[in-house]
C-alpha cells in the first residue's frame, strides 16, 4: 500500500499541441506498482484548453472543482464539480475552462495509456 498527499505530488505542464494553461500530477501509476490503472489530477487555469484529440484507451473523469465545457466529437457539454465523465477509446474529446476558477479533475486511464 502507498499513501500520499495529492498536494505534494510533482506537477508539470501538459505538453501536447494546442494545450494551454493545464498542469498534470501523476497520483498513482505503474511507477508506484499499480498494475492496471493510472490516476492523474489535472488543473486548468481559467481560459485553459485541451483541444479535441483521441487515443485508443478509455478515460474515467471526476470533476473536483470548477466549471467548464467538455468537447465530445462535435458536441459541447457543460461540466461542473461532482460530474463524472466516461470517454470510450478512440472517441474525440477535449476540455475548456470557461469558468472563473481553476477546473480540477481526476482522470483515470489504463497503464497502456501512460506515456512515461
Amino acid at each position: 500500500m502507498k499513501v500520499s498527499n495529492a498536494d505534494e505530488a510533482a506537477s508539470s505542464e501538459v505538453r501536447m499541441d494546442g494545450v494551454t494553461g493545464t498542469s498534470i500530477q501523476w497520483l498513482a501509476s505503474k511507477t508506484d506498482g499499480a498494475p492496471n490503472f493510472a490516476m492523474r489530477r489535472f488543473t486548468m487555469a481559467p481560459g485553459g484548453t485541451i483541444p479535441l484529440h483521441d487515443h485508443p484507451w478509455e478515460h474515467e473523469i471526476y470533476i473536483l472543482q470548477g466549471k467548464g465545457t467538455a468537447l465530445y466529437g462535435d458536441r459541447k457539454v457543460d461540466i461542473a464539480s461532482g460530474d463524472v465523465i466516461f470517454i470510450p477509446g478512440n472517441e474525440p474529446h477535449g476540455y475548456i475552462n470557461d469558468g472563473k476558477e481553476d477546473l480540477v479533475f481526476l482522470c483515470m486511464i489504463p497503464n497502456s495509456g501512460d506515456p512515461r
